[in-house]
This record gives structure tokens, sequence and C-alpha cells, in this order.
């Protein structure tokens, strides 16, 4: 049967959360102002696509609070498809707290997010024909994690995208504190990462996920479970990537003059890499697009400033 044209570009099912940043460095509880961003892996990649001139569209649930109105006008003005967001008064909109660092660490985040909208979304809030009119799937480790409903949406997502012969992409996002186990942490995200074309784990994810230490032992691992490329994250020494059809190969990282925040940059990485394969790039022209995205996230104080247009990247020569 032939497949039915694809109105988006990629699909992406996630939490969007208010994310309020610390207006000085130190424990979060001495802040005394906060700035606000929009938070969510799954979200940060949406917009990352959208601004390269990608048409994403993004299935959620927020609440009608304050938060969940600046949540949904900001991913409608970055041109995402919000069409599958339901906006329920009786739910409530995550959100979190984020300190500030000047050393280059990961900030400390405090989440607000148990019982949130998103979390009570289920296989019913899949819509298998808006998802099937995607060529893409980006999924991360987030996103099922939130709650049991949400991993067997995160599985119906899948199932739906490998049966329509569609690319999928995962990330694993690890997030211990949403899992009951580190245990069943690593055996749920390995159990979905089998079934992406293209998996994109941090190095340290990558040790924890598959008990090998280097890059090229964890991407073995996913190989030989079926992903067609694993890109490997590697920080400031760049990144990995083995796939069936470049083979293996390393990417230099990106000068960075200072880094200011690292959350997002995982995020950034996805959106370059999967933007690139999307529009037929080589398998390292696309890990190369994804760490000079990912350098320019570590350089902002949200999550989403360092993501680029279409005439940055352009200018980028990317």
């Amino acid at each position: 049967m032939t497949a039915p044209a694809s109105s988006l570009d990629v699909a992406v099912f996630g939490e969007a959360m208010m994310l309020l940043v610390a207006d000085r460095p130190g424990p979060i509880e001495d802040a005394q102002s906060f700035h606000k961003r929009t938070a969510g892996a799954e979200t940060n990649v949406a917009i990352g696509l959208s601004r390269l001139g990608l048409k994403v569209g993004w299935a959620s649930r927020l609440g009608t609070d304050s938060m969940g109105r600046s949540l949904i006008a900001s991913m409608r003005g970055e041109g995402i498809d919000c069409s599958h967001v339901v906006c329920d008064a009786q739910q409530k909109t995550g959100f979190q707290f984020k300190g500030r660092v000047t050393d280059g660490s990961d900030p400390p985040v405090e989440y607000h997010r148990k019982g949130s909208a998103a979390s009570q979304m289920g296989p019913q809030d899949v819509d298998e024909a808006w998802l099937r009119s995607a060529r893409h799937l980006h999924a991360t480790g987030v996103f099922p994690a939130l709650s049991a409903t949400t991993l067997a949406a995160a599985r119906k997502t899948l199932a739906v995208m490998r049966e329509a012969g569609r690319t999928i992409s995962f990330d694993p996002n690890l997030r211990p504190t949403l899992w009951a186990t580190p245990e069943l942490m690593r055996d749920t995200l390995n159990e979905l990462a089998a079934q992406a074309d293209w998996v994109l784990p941090g190095i340290e994810e990558g040790r924890f996920l598959t008990g090998h230490d280097t890059p090229e032992a964890i991407a073995r691992y996913y190989r030989e479970r079926g992903a067609r490329l694993v890109a490997i994250k590697l920080g400031s020494r760049g990144a990995y990537f083995d796939s069936d059809v470049a083979g293996i190969g390393w990417v230099e990282a990106f000068p960075v003059k200072e880094v200011i925040d690292t959350v997002g940059a995982g995020d950034g990485f996805a959106a370059g890499l999967v933007s690139a394969l999307l529009e037929g790039r080589t398998v390292p022209e696309a890990v190369r697009r994804g760490a000079w995205i990912g350098a320019r996230a570590v350089q902002v104080l949200g999550d989403t400033e360092g993501l680029p247009t279409r005439a940055e990247l352009e200018a980028a020569g990317l």
C-alpha cells in the first residue's frame, strides 16, 4: 500500500513545562527573582526543528492556567502545529526551577510535575492518522517516564511509526527521579531504543544503559539491536557515530567560549542531526550539525536561546 503524503516532517509527544531560571548563582532558595522560559526535552527539539524550517507537530496536554497559556502561545509562536495539544481546565501545568552556575557544571533543577496534565496522557491521545502524516517521530526517555499511561502512549507511537515505515529517533534523556528503580529505567529505555532507527545517547547515559565503557562498544550494543545509526555525544570531545551507511567515525567538538548552562545541549544535538538527515545530508554532516548546535546551546541561559534559525545555520555553512 502506498503511504499517504506527509503533512508534517516530524511529530513529537511530550510535556512542556514552565522554566523559572534563578537570577543569581547559588542555591535556588537564595534567588530573589526568576527568568521565565520554556522547557521540555521533546519541545526543545520541536522548537529547534521548526526554526530550521521543518514542519513539526507536537502532541501534549496542558492546564488552562497562566503557565499553560504561556507555553502554548510560545509553541505556536515558533510555528509548531499544536492541534493535538489538549488544554484542560481540570488539570495543572508542570513547571520547574533551575539554578544558576558559573563553573560549567550541570545546574540544580527542581521539578514540579507530579500529576501534571501531560502525565495523564495515554494511548487514547495518540491520533494514528495525524502521527502517520509525519515523516519522522522524535522520541525521548522523558515522556514514557512520567506515568504508566504515558509509557503506554510512547510504546504506541513507536509501534505506529514502525508499522508505517517511518523513521524514528530516540534520545534516552535519563531522568532517574521519575523511575521507580534504576533497573526499570535501564530496561525500559533499552526496550524503546530497540524500536528506533537513530539512537542518540550521551556517553554517561550509554555507559549506564549498556554496561559498556567506550563509545565503540556502546554503539555496537544498539546496532546489534537494530539501530541503523548510533550517535554518541561526548561533550568537549565531540561525537562518535556508527552507521549502516557511513560506517564509523568521529566529529570534533566546536569551540565554546564559555559554558553557561549545559541543559538542552543534547536536544540541540538531536535537532541538528534529525534535520540534516531528513534533508538528505550524510551522516558525518548530520553529526557535525548536531555538534554545532549543541555547542551553541551550552553558551546561553535557557534551553532554547541557542537554537539557530535557518539563516544562522546557512551562514555557518552547515
